[in-house]
């Protein structure tokens, strides 16, 4: 149920990924701030202010959405490189402000946050959280399927190809980049306030800089700019880290020996996928099919 529920949350957070990196063409290597933003929303309201935990978690995308709206306006006129290395910088000043700051945790963290719950009912078993990793996947597939298919949808598009092309037939480029910047924020906020009520503490370790690199590498392997490649990507990534994670554990390995697969695990199916496979492997996959499609008609 674990490893459901965090594969589920990878989901969510690399979808928003695809959406910002595949569609409107944009780099970031720092979601894993709005992961910490959302599940800071969430651990602050909830021990702090004593907001009733669905309220707390209603409120952890929408101040994600708005931290990337604030700090998008200046990171968002940055391209390419400028670009995810700026994106880079933001998460590592989150985790520095999470470790310097007592009311977001300090260097301990924030623990004892009250389980998902609405009145007297309350979430306890890890299989309901299941359930609610996954029907929050299915609604953030619902809107990116929406957005993708929306007027808007197009505008971001053209982006990707050519932002002086998409400007000069009418696109607002600065305010279409924002946008999709926010909503991919918000669903990794989403996510981040998720797993802090399954995982009842956070602290500045709890994201570090290795975790949002693997959501671009899932986002990457299932194909960006495709509505499921980013679950695709999140479930073979996961799947392929919890066997490390298995082979790490054995009598005969190192205590460094997790990292070390984790790391090397990352670079070869990367470099392998955007050798052999550099449009993802669901594009691939259509690909071949619909070429096999052709040949039997």
């Amino acid at each position: 149920m674990t490893f459901l529920v965090n594969m589920a949350l990878a989901a969510i957070v690399v979808t928003g990924l695809s959406l910002l990196m595949g569609y409107a063409g944009q780099v970031s290597l720092g979601q894993g701030a709005f992961l910490a933003v959302g599940a800071l929303t969430v651990a602050v309201l909830t021990t702090k202010l004593s907001v009733p935990t669905l309220v707390a978690l209603a409120c952890a995308p929408v101040v994600s959405a708005a931290f990337a709206l604030v700090v998008g306006v200046p990171l968002l006129r940055l391209r390419g490189h400028y670009l995810a290395f700026g994106t880079l910088a933001m998460l590592l000043i989150v985790t520095a402000a999470m470790n310097t700051f007592d009311v977001l945790g300090g260097p301990f963290g924030i623990s004892g946050i009250p389980p998902l719950g609405v009145g007297s009912v309350v979430v306890t078993e890890q299989r309901t959280y299941a359930y609610i990793a996954l029907g929050c996947l299915a609604l953030v597939l619902l809107v990116t399927h929406n957005v993708i298919n929306s007027r808007f949808g197009r505008g971001i598009r053209a982006l990707a190809g050519s932002e002086s092309a998409a400007e000069s037939a009418g696109v607002a480029v600065l305010r279409s980049k924002l946008t999709v910047f926010a909503l991919s924020a918000a669903f990794a906020g989403l996510a981040g306030g998720i797993s802090v009520f399954f995982t009842p503490f956070v602290s500045p370790e709890s994201f570090p800089a290795m975790a949002s690199f693997g959501y671009v590498v899932m986002a990457v392997i299932g194909g960006l700019g495709t509505l499921w490649g980013g679950v695709l990507g999140a479930v073979l990534v996961s799947v392929l880290l919890q066997e490390l994670n298995t082979i790490s554990s054995l009598p005969s390995m190192p205590p460094t020996a997790a990292p070390v697969l984790q790391y090397g695990a990352y670079a070869v199916v990367l470099v392998v996928t955007l050798l052999f496979l550099p449009g993802g492997l669901l594009p691939a996959c259509r690909d071949l099919y619909a070429r096999r499609s052709t040949r039997a008609a």
